[in-house]
């Protein structure tokens, strides 16, 4: 879908979901499923020089055949550069978080330490456990006169 402003700007919307949006005058940056609330927030990379290559051009230019050929390396090369720099961006927003997440789950731990069973209390249990099946078992290999057929 497109729309064109009075001024000549175009919008072009990649569904209607946005279209919706756009026609309700909703902001962008505080819509989080949008591109422009994750750039805002820091989520994704904002700035960087591979972003120049994904600009539209309208100057059209004459077809050469090593042009092209060129150019397809050189989208490869740029799409690696972007993957790396995307990782080495997420790995340094990431860094800080798994401190913050140790220290929730400690804290969780301290204000919920009752819940928490020692190993001494858990292995005793499991031997009990193993010594009741152990029994179950006897009783129905040993066949006491029946009894337990009714059940």
């Amino acid at each position: 879908m497109t729309f064109v402003r009075n001024d000549s700007k175009v919008f072009r919307f990649c569904r209607s979901k946005c279209h919706r949006n756009f026609n309700r005058k909703r902001n962008p940056r505080k819509v989080k499923w949008t591109k422009a609330f994750r750039k805002a927030a820091g989520k994704e990379m904002a700035l960087d020089s591979t972003f120049e290559f994904e600009k539209v051009r309208n100057r059209a230019v004459k077809y050469d055949r090593d042009l092209v050929g060129a150019t397809l390396h050189a989208i490869a090369r740029v799409n690696q550069i972007k993957e790396k720099r995307e990782a080495a961006f997420y790995k340094n927003r990431m860094k800080d978080s798994k401190a913050k997440q140790k220290a929730q789950d400690l804290k969780e731990l301290e204000t919920n330490i009752s819940l928490i069973k020692p190993d001494v209390v858990r292995v005793r249990e499991a031997n009990q456990l193993n010594a009741q099946d152990m029994e179950r078992q006897t009783n129905v290999v040993g066949g006491d006169d029946g009894a337990d057929m009714d059940e």
